[in-house]
């Protein structure tokens, strides 16, 4: 099971990444544009990031003896 589980890590790792890159790149936009107030869509990414960096870290934890 754990290699099943650091497979799915790396894949979720690489998404938060992927996700995070996004985010800088419409703060960026936003930036150039002039804009003064954060973007709707990186709060959403953020968001959307920080729960995809959650599991990444529940993944990451030794099993549960009790289940």
């Amino acid at each position: 099971m754990a290699g099943e589980f650091a497979e799915l890590r790396a894949r979720l790792e690489a998404i938060s990444e992927e996700m995070s890159d996004l985010a800088i790149m419409r703060l960026r936009e936003s930036i150039d544009a002039g804009g003064t107030e954060l973007p709707v869509d990186e709060r959403r990414l953020t968001r959307a990031r920080r729960a995809v960096d959650k599991a990444v870290h529940l993944l990451d934890e030794p099993d549960d003896a009790g289940w």
